[in-house]
């Protein structure tokens, strides 16, 4: 199991939760479980195609990590939408 924790406005879809303890193997698998358990993520960090969305930041273990990287239990994994404006 992965722990999955989410920061700003993702936290508030996943009512309110920050942490998430997910099964999966790799990071989109750990992303879609997070999905399917909080409907109102869906769209917000895995486009169409299930990859993630390019304004999302994901780290593994406090490493950039992407779709497939690979998940061991205990890893953290924190997901961080990118900050913009002018």
């Amino acid at each position: 199991m992965g722990v999955v924790r989410l920061r700003g406005p993702l936290k508030t879809l996943a009512d309110g939760q920050g942490e998430h303890e997910l099964e999966g193997a790799t990071v989109v698998e750990l992303l879609r479980t997070l999905e399917d358990g909080h409907p109102a993520l869906s769209g917000w960090i895995l486009d169409e195609r299930g990859l993630v969305r390019r304004h999302i930041n994901v780290f593994v273990n406090g490493e950039r990590g992407a779709e497939q990287t690979a998940v061991a239990p205990g890893d953290r994994i924190e997901i961080v939408p990118a900050i913009t404006g002018g």
